[in-house]
């Protein structure tokens, strides 16, 4: 799934958290095995986790910490290694292993987000240890950054005035690519989600499991389908939530991502025009005029931000994107618009664009951490995370896993046409999304084996879910990624809205914990009905 790139900081909203599994603690390791582990790998998969409390005052008491060491290169596994940060919540009953999760992004902190939402996850602890982590390049795990860079990518993709000079804006970008090569250091060429599932496979033999059980969210249902292909045999329990696309590039994923938030704002919008209350009055139509005409507005005229800021139609429509994510985020996203249209009062929509952090981002200045041989990269210090970690990661992820690099050329003929069709896509997100084609440019060439390689697998059954109103990963996805994943998949229909199912649909919530506690699986096809029509299921 492609996010957006945001100028303002913090882990953007999600509709849900998650948790990755480990195993007992100071349980023994088994023996590796070539099959296992491959040549060389034999350190990484002998090693066990040792746990102590998390650090830090926004940490839960009883959440414990922990790491992993890893090769930088799988290829050459006697050389380079970093560390990758865990945290976990110990199992109050009897424990039978790990539920690994990931709570999708790419680039969000799996640590600093089971620290938050844990308690969507304690239901699990009856069965498991719940346990997450930082992928690597991501928060405490060998950040990536792109330094000044990331401002100037923004800059150069942003509104029509950049837009206007291709061949200017590719160079920028080309340009900015170096500079988060530099500020990135050795970690960027091995940062795709390929690497990070075989970081999966080292987690869960040193948290002592046989096989993975996992809950992926959004992104991480990518990491875990290619976790699949990769170690077919290791598949446990395994949970899709919000499934992204396997096989679209960049420019489909922009598109369906336009469409899925226009609908989302489209049903907000049904939705706030039967509130009194409503800014954009009683009429939907008439609403959705006002909405696409209040963008033009803010581009055109920005008001200042609570920071002094320019704040823009774009960095509106930023902020309705994420808190279109939750359905439960709608009434004070109502609010949020009538501050602004009433006000002038930027401070409601901020919070969305800066996951509640009101203030206004720079990449700030970092060395590369050098990864030592004789060491490896140990954790990085939390206060020393580049402050642009999450859209550096963001681009450097999403990169990796794409194998299409369009010439210049290429990418100045087909602009207008594509700007046609996100505009037709959505009036009021075709604009934003466009941007994100862009990304990519000057950076290395992505694996396809993604695209090539993640399809008729040999595993284990896997529970997929989709979610009818989802902005972010349209429910297509999930259908084509079960026909492609094979016969293991088992779709459940979410007849909801919001990004994923989990935290937002009670029946999710029970048919997944009745997976993944007892291996009770619903009959494919099966579905859970809108909460407001009671959360009824088939």
């Amino acid at each position: 799934m492609l996010a957006k790139l945001e100028t303002r900081s913090s882990v953007r909203r999600c509709a849900v958290t998650g948790a990755l599994g480990l195993a007992l603690l100071g349980a023994g390791l088994p023996a590796a095995t070539a099959r296992d582990t491959g040549p060389g790998l034999s350190r990484f998969y002998d090693q066990k986790v040792k746990w102590a409390a998390c650090e830090g005052t926004e940490m839960p008491k009883d959440l414990q910490c922990g790491k992993v060491t890893v090769p930088l290169d799988y290829a050459r596994p006697q050389g380079e290694t970093l560390d990758v940060a865990l945290a976990r919540y110990r199992a109050t009953g009897g424990s039978r292993g790990s539920v690994l999760l990931n709570f999708g992004g790419p680039g969000g902190s799996g640590v600093s987000e089971l620290a938050l939402g844990g308690k969507e996850f304690m239901h699990l602890t009856n069965g498991y240890d719940v346990v997450t982590f930082d992928p690597r390049g991501v928060g405490r795990s060998s950040p990536v950054s792109c330094g000044p860079a990331t401002l100037k990518i923004v800059e150069a993709t942003d509104g029509d005035e950049g837009m206007a000079d291709p061949r200017d804006v590719l160079k920028r970008l080309r340009d900015a690519a170096a500079e988060c090569a530099k500020y990135s250091g050795p970690v960027l060429p091995h940062i795709g989600t390929v690497d990070a599932a075989r970081d999966l496979d080292v987690m869960r033999r040193a948290l002592g499991d046989d096989r993975l059980n996992y809950l992926g969210f959004s992104y991480g249902t990518r990491l875990g389908a290619v976790y699949a292909a990769q170690f077919p045999d290791k598949v446990g329990r395994m949970v899709l939530d919000g499934v992204d696309t396997l096989t679209e590039p960049l420019t489909e994923q922009g598109l369906a991502g336009a469409r899925g938030q226009q609908t989302a704002l489209d049903n907000f919008l049904d939705w706030c025009v039967r509130d009194i209350a409503c800014p954009f009055g009683q009429d939907a139509r008439g609403a959705r005029e006002r909405i696409v005409r209040l963008v033009a507005s803010l581009d055109s005229d920005p008001v200042p931000s609570a920071f002094g800021e320019p704040f823009s139609g774009q960095d509106m429509v930023g902020a309705i994107g994420q808190a279109l994510y939750s359905q439960e985020l709608w009434p004070t996203l109502e609010r949020a618009l009538a501050q602004l249209l009433e006000d002038g009062d930027t401070r409601g929509l901020e919070g969305f664009s800066s996951g509640g952090v009101t203030f206004p981002v720079r990449g700030r200045e970092r060395v590369p951490v050098p990864v030592r041989q004789d060491k490896g990269a140990g954790l990085t210090d939390e206060e020393d995370v580049p402050m642009d970690n999450l859209p550096a990661a963001l681009m450097a992820i999403n990169c990796a896993d794409d194998p299409d690099r369009p010439s210049a050329a290429r990418v100045t003929g087909s602009l207008d046409r594509l700007r046609a069709r996100y505009e037709e896509a959505s009036p009021v997100f075709g604009r934003y999304r466009l941007t994100q084609v862009l990304m990519c440019y000057g950076r290395p060439r992505g694996s396809d084996y993604i695209r090539n390689d993640v399809k008729n697998l040999d595993t284990a059954r896997m529970l997929l879910v989709g979610t009818r109103g989802d902005p972010a990963t349209p429910y297509r996805w999930t259908v084509e990624t079960a026909d492609r994943l094979g016969p293991s998949a088992v779709v459940l229909d979410n007849r909801g809205e919001g990004h994923t199912g989990y935290a937002s649909s009670e029946c999710v919530h029970r048919k997944v914990d009745d997976f993944l506690l007892y291996g009770s699986l619903p009959p494919d096809g099966s579905s859970c009905g809108s909460e407001s029509a009671g959360d009824g299921s088939d």
